[in-house]
């Protein structure tokens, strides 16, 4: 499941925003030699051209320093004559300028190319990171590059639904849905599925990991880059694995922050339950975080008390919407980013303390749905569900589904059912599935990678990380120890980010493994 906004450590200010394995899923087919060829046909032809950078669309209000650019790509890599999309990037030149010494003129060390997850996040503004404190070194060092992958934005966007008809609210979320309205969420996602096959026709099941791998070594060699230096936050983690496994002689240096499990077995199925069971602990810890501020918000000085304001909250928001708009299926959106970031807690902690005292605005500004940006949700949602469902095999049997998630709904009833509704249209997807790849590198393969997880990590959790560094060889892991925000590099954690500094500046890495003390935890608005 996508993260509610695409907000990474690295992008938080800015969002409030010839390979030595076969290139397919399947080991020596046919059909992974040609992708392997046109691969390296489609990079070549990305070198000799490069990228013209000039202004951003719809970007008057940024920095000159932003620039975009285009860089074509096969269609379908099999064919790589055959039709292009054009994917949309973007850039900011290394500064050059040591942020602690102004007299010292800091060395380029190439580009370093960023995606922030989802699957359907767009990178494009990552580069205005440079901006920030905890990233001026790495700008001065390194060409930032963000760019939206394929299908998203002005990269060949994909569309299920017309976007006007995306957001529905207000909505219900039941924590265990009855039998009624099963079948209305099975009849949607059925709907979801065949209007992904009718508007995108037979494009759709180009939309694949495997691709976003490959399209991240066109845009290597498009950068004029011979090795490759990358970060990845969660979904980016996953695919751009899939690229040190398949072109390990192209990488330089790889950053994968907020893993996700890149186990075959758990793409994307069992990898979505286990989020579930980890937002349920998440949950804890901002209802515990709640009750040990209760003089500030007064919902409860233990977190079972806050639960119970929580509910209280649901009830009244079902019986009558705030604003019109805000039921309890917005409530629950909205408090799902407090599972993935706790500098969201005190705002929601503030919005459920104020409605409850009779104030229902900032619950409505933080939870409503905002119709300007239904566009870009409904092309979001479009190509997550695409990826996913064409990655790999999913339950075809409602009955699988229902017995799976009954059975962990009684345990974790936070997220689990609206995880389910998110994933379901993979049920009944018309496209043919692809084998998922086995990541995995051996001694001496892949040059040493950086793992950064945060420990209660519920949109990825920490066996994904542990999962990661077994699987590549040489990688080093580095944790935040008993703290949950899903991505860490570049945020409040100056253990983490002279990591990360260490690495990209020098090429330095601690022990196979290595910790950091929790980031603060965040302080109590009133």
């Amino acid at each position: 499941m996508r993260a509610p906004a695409l907000y990474t450590a690295a992008g938080s200010l800015l969002l409030t925003t010839l390979a030595a394995a076969p290139a397919g899923g399947v080991p020596g087919t046919p059909g992974d030699a040609l992708q392997l060829g046109g691969t390296a046909i489609a990079a070549a032809r990305a070198e000799a051209k490069g990228i013209t950078f000039g202004a951003c669309p719809d970007a008057e209000d940024m920095p000159a320093a932003l620039q975009c650019g285009t860089v074509s790509v096969p269609l379908d890599y099999a064919h790589p004559d055959g039709k292009q999309i054009r994917l949309t990037v973007s850039r900011v030149r290394a500064t050059h300028k040591d942020p602690h010494n102004s007299k010292r003129l800091v060395p380029r060390q190439g580009a370093l190319v960023f995606n922030p997850g989802g699957p359907g996040g767009s990178g494009l503004y990552f580069p205005l990171a440079g901006l920030l404190p905890e990233w001026k070194r790495i700008g001065a060092a390194y060409d930032l590059v963000g760019y939206e992958p394929r299908g998203v934005g002005r990269s060949a966007p994909l569309s299920c639904r017309d976007p006007q008809q995306f957001f529905k609210a207000p909505s219900q979320s039941p924590t265990h849905p009855s039998e009624s309205y099963k079948k209305e969420r099975i009849a949607e996602a059925k709907a979801y599925a065949a209007d992904c096959a009718q508007r995108a026709g037979s494009v759709l099941k180009h939309y694949t990991s495997l691709n976003n791998a490959r399209d991240l070594d066109v845009l290597r060699a498009a950068l004029g880059e011979p090795r490759l230096t990358f970060m990845g936050a969660s979904y980016g983690t996953y695919f751009g694995s899939l690229y040190a496994t398949l072109f390990p002689s192209h990488v330089r240096r790889m950053v994968f922050d907020a893993p996700v499990n890149p186990d075959p077995e758990q793409i994307w199925y069992r990898n979505n339950l286990d989020q579930s069971a980890a937002f349920e602990a998440r949950w804890a810890d901002f209802r515990e975080w709640v009750a040990k501020h209760d003089t500030v918000y007064g919902l409860g000085d233990t977190a079972e008390k806050v639960q119970r304001s929580y509910e209280k909250v649901r009830a009244g928001l079902a019986a009558e919407p705030a604003g019109g708009t805000v039921g309890p299926g917005q409530l629950q959106g909205a408090f799902l980013s407090a599972g993935y970031y706790d500098d969201f807690w005190p705002h929601r902690a503030q919005a459920l303390s104020a409605y409850l005292k009779g104030d229902p605005k900032p619950l409505i500004q933080q939870a409503g749905p905002h119709p300007e940006a239904a566009a870009e949700a409904e092309n979001t949602s479009a190509v997550y569900t695409a990826v996913e469902c064409n990655d790999a095999a999913w339950p075809t049997d409602w009955k699988v589904w229902d017995r799976d998630n009954t059975r962990l709904a009684r345990v974790a009833p936070f997220e689990t059912w609206d995880n389910v509704w998110m994933n379901l249209p993979c049920a009944y997807w018309p496209a043919a599935r692809q084998e998922p790849l086995d990541v995995r590198t051996g001694p001496g393969e892949l040059p040493p990678a950086l793992i950064l997880a945060a420990e209660r990590d519920a949109a990825a959790p920490y066996e994904g990380a542990l999962e990661m560094h077994r699987r590549l060889s040489g990688s080093v892991l580095v944790t935040e120890r008993d703290a949950g925000t899903h991505g860490i590099a570049g945020g409040p954690n100056s253990c983490v980010n002279g990591h990360l500094d260490a690495y990209l500046l020098e090429g330095e890495l601690p022990a196979r493994r290595a910790a950091c003390a929790p980031h603060p935890e965040p302080s109590p608005s009133r």
